[in-house]
């Protein structure tokens, strides 16, 4: 099981937080994580239900992280393996996670999938979505994987829609030209993109779009 303590800074402050997996004791934080993550116009009936978490917990341990600060968990990573080729590389969301219950996750596959991340708005500038994301790419090391993938939001985009196609809105997040709060935040976290998918997740902010991420892991 995974388990890391370390410091995370707000300003030139650093402060002691830890990283592990979650719990069936977490479950009410990681419920309130995602309301505040992922508030309106994002559907409620995509937040975490007691059920899901319980499966992550119990199918793939691994895969569920959390990170507390001063005995709170204020975030949470999670994921599954799956079975993923380039080649066939459109899905949605909703196909590729069981709807988010990962009962098709396959301890036999080559990719660790992003199910969701998310931190409580009032703890982001402590850094610690980039840190969730750095143990998630330990765990695909430790499970001798090819990589880590994940649809990202790109929830600037229907700022844009009007005047650029998505595939032009990427194009200009990539190059500098535009900054979106999550694919820019992925790039920083060193992934890279793959391909862009329509109809992902029903996200308005996105125009349904999301874009294909992935991390290599360099060991293989």
């Amino acid at each position: 099981m995974y388990k890391k303590q370390l410091y995370v800074f707000h300003g030139d402050r650093p402060i002691p937080a830890i990283i592990r997996n979650y719990e069936e004791k977490d479950i009410d934080a990681l419920i309130r994580i995602q309301q505040e993550s992922f508030p309106p116009p994002f559907p409620s009936e995509l937040w975490w239900n007691k059920e899901q978490l319980m499966n992550h917990i119990t199918l793939f341990p691994e895969g569920a992280l959390c990170v507390e600060v001063d005995g709170e968990v204020v975030g949470s990573m999670t994921g599954l393996i799956v079975n993923f080729h380039p080649s066939d590389a459109d899905h949605t969301w909703e196909e590729i996670t069981d709807n988010g219950y990962i009962r098709n996750h396959n301890r036999n596959g080559n990719t660790l999938y992003v199910v969701d991340i998310g931190v409580r708005p009032s703890y982001r500038k402590l850094g610690l979505g980039k840190w969730l994301m750095q143990s998630m790419y330990e765990v695909v090391v430790q499970q001798k994987l090819e990589r880590l993938l994940g649809g990202s939001r790109m929830p600037g985009y229907h700022l844009y829609a009007s005047e650029m196609t998505a595939e032009q809105y990427v194009d200009a997040v990539i190059k500098g030209k535009l900054k979106d709060p999550v694919i820019t935040f992925l790039l920083r976290c060193g992934r890279t993109p793959v391909k862009l998918v329509a109809n992902y997740l029903e996200d308005a902010q996105s125009c349904n779009y999301a874009l294909l991420m992935e991390w290599r892991n360099p060991f293989l």
